[in-house]
Formats: C-alpha cells, sequence, structure tokens
C-alpha cells in the first residue's frame, strides 16, 4: 500500500505542471481558451499586441488573423471579399483543436458573423469590440449609412478606380484614436494603408440555424467617433445580444485600454 501511494504522489508530482491552470490577476486560476482576434479596417495585427501579450500571461492561447490585404499582406484589392476574409479566418481555426473565442473590431464584426454562419460548431463565442453587427442581408456599408453620428464618412477619398478608399489623414487619429498615447498614435500613422473598398459593399446571409446558435457578447466604446454609440446600441438590440459590456474609449479600444480589453475577455471566457 505504501509503495502505491508513493507511486500516486511521484505521478502526481509530474504531472502538476501539465494540468496546472494559469491564474488572474485577483489570484483565481483560469482554464487555458483560444482567443482568435480579427482586426478592422485601416488596420492590421499590430492594433492586437498588448492584449495578445495579456492573454498569453494568464495562459490563453492567441491566434491574431492578418485580413488579405492588410499590414504586410499585398493582395490586391479588386481580389478581396467579405467572403476572401471570411475564408481566411476559417483557416486559421483549421489549425485550432477544440473551439474558441473569436473576436472582430469594426469591420471584423461582419467577417466574425459570416464565420459563424459558416462553421458554428467550431465558435465557444463571438465578441463584438466597437464592431459592426450585421443582420441577414446587410453589408457593412449599409449599416454604416445609417450612422448619422460617425465622423467616418466625411472623412472618406475614394481613389480613382473605386477599389480603395483612403481616410484623410488630419482627421485619422480623432476619429480612430484620439486617447491612445503618442506612441500608440504614432504606431497608428505608421501603420495606416488605405483600405480595399469592394468587402464594404457585400452584403453577408446569416441563419438562426447557424449564426443564430452562437453566443454572442458585445463591447462598446462608448467615444467611438467611427462607430456611434447609437448605431451599437441598434445594432445590438436587433441581433438581441443580452451580454453587453462599456467601456469609456474611442473605437480603437485594444490601443486606447489594452488592459481593460484584456480583463472583459478573460471574463467573458469564463
Amino acid at each position: 500500500m505504501k509503495t502505491k501511494m508513493m507511486l500516486l504522489g511521484l505521478i502526481i508530482a509530474i504531472m502538476a505542471p501539465m494540468i496546472s491552470c494559469s491564474k488572474d490577476d485577483e489570484g483565481q486560476p483560469v482554464a487555458a481558451k483560444t482567443f482568435v482576434l480579427v482586426h478592422g479596417a485601416w488596420q492590421a495585427p499590430f492594433v492586437w499586441d498588448s492584449v495578445k501579450a495579456g492573454l498569453e500571461k494568464t495562459g490563453a492561447h492567441v491566434v491574431v488573423v492578418q485580413l488579405p490585404g492588410h499590414g504586410n499582406d499585398m493582395t490586391t484589392p479588386q481580389t478581396l471579399s467579405i467572403d476572401v476574409y471570411r475564408d481566411e479566418v476559417i483557416s486559421a481555426l483549421s489549425g485550432i483543436q477544440g473551439k474558441v473565442i473569436l473576436v472582430g473590431h469594426s469591420l471584423g464584426g461582419v467577417i466574425i458573423s459570416a464565420v459563424a454562419e459558416k462553421v458554428p460548431s467550431r465558435i465557444e463565442k463571438l465578441v463584438y469590440i466597437g464592431a459592426f453587427l450585421p443582420a441577414s442581408g446587410q453589408s457593412l456599408l449599409d449599416l454604416a449609412n445609417t450612422d448619422a453620428d460617425s465622423q467616418l464618412g466625411a472623412a472618406l477619398v475614394p481613389s480613382a478606380d473605386q477599389l480603395t478608399l483612403d481616410v484623410k489623414r488630419d482627421k485619422l487619429i480623432d476619429i480612430f484614436i484620439p486617447d491612445g498615447t503618442d506612441a500608440v498614435k504614432a504606431l497608428t500613422l505608421t501603420n495606416y494603408r488605405a483600405e480595399p473598398a469592394i468587402p464594404f459593399t457585400n452584403k453577408v446571409t446569416l441563419t438562426a440555424e447557424h449564426f443564430g446558435s452562437v453566443q454572442k457578447v458585445y463591447i462598446q466604446t462608448l467615444q467611438d467617433h467611427a462607430i456611434s454609440p447609437a448605431l451599437q446600441d441598434r445594432m445590438i438590440q436587433a441581433a438581441g445580444i443580452k451580454t453587453v459590456y462599456k467601456l469609456n474609449t474611442s473605437h480603437t479600444a485594444s490601443l486606447a485600454k489594452p488592459d481593460s480589453v484584456r480583463l472583459l475577455l478573460t471574463n467573458i471566457a469564463r
């Protein structure tokens, strides 16, 4: 009996590092979750850097998706669509075991909705952060055209071929990250690229059976100059989302208050 107990103790000692959980800011254990983060328009994976680092410190697994035609990806804008973005996220999911918490910011909200329609069984929760949340048959442009309080529309400059949209440089920071540090503002300007225009016009088809079966959470950005809080309210109500958090930040909450975003995501994952 004594030998068996000693063997059991040895097995536990060996296995403990493998099965232990990380702890949150309050010292409570946190089971490992996988977050897949999708950035918005005129942005790239850099907007998630601090949030990713914070989540990984809690033991979470984090995958950041770079949308084609963004960051250092040179895919030509005429080949892009919401379906192309959707399939890029689904490709990222294919390399992950188990369900994920899929997070979308801004344009990313339309994309994660399309992903949920296609592969609902891969998603534990959808999290929208200052994001467009379409109903079936709507495009991002359809929603944006209802947003009288947004400052973005008046600052847009289409290219001559209508394939990309620029934002007036003197309006860029005020629209996206007025509450950021000087370093964050400089990072935003350095990484800025004109946005492919076609995906803004693509309508999504969403069904109750697929998209509707996935649990949804919305994080509102209350000082948002790109997607007004009023439009966020309307989209939340139309989608019937009951779990809503509020952050007193600008549009790009992941840059303005990365620790607050990380804490909310950690709580949402429980």
